[in-house]
């Protein structure tokens, strides 16, 4: 492959000192993708030039001196090659030669997340520099072409209110971890950006528990996490609010799900708690498990479970709550709703292995069981169609394997 002459530009003249990276960074606790796959030990301070890694830390900055060492321009040329056999590419629109005048940002991009992991980017194992460059990196970028399209929509002068990005992903796929590395780029990057999730919105414990006694029998709605153990009122009066955080110096606290409350079923957490963010605003990020659900004929889900029937009722009146302030829509497709299971089992015998309290094997399958109705259900349609109202070039489906890896985007 030629190599673009951004390329070679970028690595005779590139550097970015970085501090340690443990000073500072806190993951977040649930990141299963990371703490099973990725993380590595952190590095020391040092100030780092990118590499292949086949040189010491002090064989790089001797070369540091030498703004056309052939080595040097070699390792980049590599992970350019890398970046561009990525499996993103193709739907992004990404070319060798798009990716070549961005270089600089692809590169800055990878020692900021190499940062905010705790991971020595000089040493980088192939499938953590995938995790980066083909997939965390890429959707970023294209995150940041929405935003610029959207905010040039506006005059001079003109309010302009945040991007809302919807990420609809099962359970155990690392639609957190995505999401937490967006909005750490987008921070650094200086935009300024909010999270939320649809967790955020579940009913108070004293609501769940109502919920439960007007639905008797019903396992789907025995617990939250189903269409109905929302607070719908809720979600559109934070919403709103939200896309409407466009003035400097306005402030808003954020709800969060406390779901350690009442011996695991979960309470909405005191608002002294809650995240405070400013505006101006120029992206929302919304995620959950199943953002972008289209309710089906009765008959369809009936045959699926019949218990799913009513949760299929109440799913009506969703959009109207959540997917009709999405403006753009990431959507991560698993190959078989099965994986959730063994994701989840995955992360609780870590949990327990770390000493924390985590749940058997049985009480996985019984908490999984719950949303693998409305799995079978709406995942097809999901992925077939795209949620309701979203458009294509606003759309980007990532399909990614059983260890959580992109292999195709749509």
């Amino acid at each position: 492959m030629r190599i673009p002459s951004a390329v070679a530009a970028s690595s005779r003249g590139w550097t970015l000192a970085v501090p340690a990276a443990s000073s500072g960074v806190n993951l977040p606790p649930k990141l299963p993708i990371l703490h099973n796959s990725i993380v590595a030990a952190p590095h020391s301070t040092a100030a780092l030039r990118l590499s292949s890694g086949r040189a010491s830390v002090a064989q790089v900055k001797s070369r540091a001196t030498q703004p056309s060492a052939p080595a040097l321009v070699a390792s980049v040329a590599d992970l350019f090659e890398f970046i561009c056999a990525g499996p993103l590419l193709n739907k992004l629109g990404y070319t060798p030669e798009k990716i070549g005048e961005r270089i600089d940002e692809w590169l800055e991009c990878g020692l900021l997340l190499s940062r905010l992991f705790k991971l020595d980017e000089l040493r980088l194992s192939t499938p953590q520099k995938a995790r980066f460059y083909h997939y965390y990196i890429p959707v970023f970028l294209w995150c940041e072409d929405l935003i610029e399209q959207h905010r040039s929509k506006f005059k001079d002068g003109e309010e302009i209110p945040p991007l809302v990005i919807g990420v609809s992903a099962p359970q155990g796929s690392g639609k957190t971890t995505l999401v937490f590395a967006l909005d750490f780029l987008f921070k650094r990057t200086g935009k300024n950006s909010a999270t939320l999730s649809i967790d955020d919105f579940y009913l108070t414990a004293e609501g769940q528990a109502a919920l439960r006694n007007e639905n008797p029998g019903n396992s789907l709605l025995e617990f939250r996490g189903n269409a109905g153990s929302h607070d719908l009122a809720f979600s559109v009066e934070t919403l709103t609010a939200l896309t409407r955080l466009t003035k400097e110096g306005e402030r808003m606290k954020l709800p969060r799900y406390d779901k350690s409350a009442y011996g695991g079923r979960g309470d909405r957490a005191d608002p002294s708690t809650w995240p405070e963010v400013q505006g101006p605003l120029h992206v929302i990020l919304f995620e959950g498990w199943m953002l972008g659900f289209k309710p089906l004929p009765n008959e369809t889900v009936k045959a699926v479970d019949p218990q799913l029937e009513m949760v299929n009722k109440n799913l009506e009146a969703y959009f109207d709550s959540w997917d009709k302030f999405v403006d753009s829509w990431i959507v991560i497709k698993i190959q078989d709703p099965k994986c959730v299971f063994q994701w989840r089992l995955e992360a609780e015998i870590a949990m327990r292995q770390d000493g924390k309290p985590g749940m058997s094997d049985e009480e996985v399958m019984d908490f999984v069981s719950r949303y693998l109705p409305a799995y079978k259900a709406y995942l097809p349609g999901l992925y077939e169609e795209g949620p309701r109202g979203s458009e294509e070039e606003r759309l980007l489906v990532i399909e990614v394997d059983n260890g959580r890896n992109p292999i195709a985007a749509h």
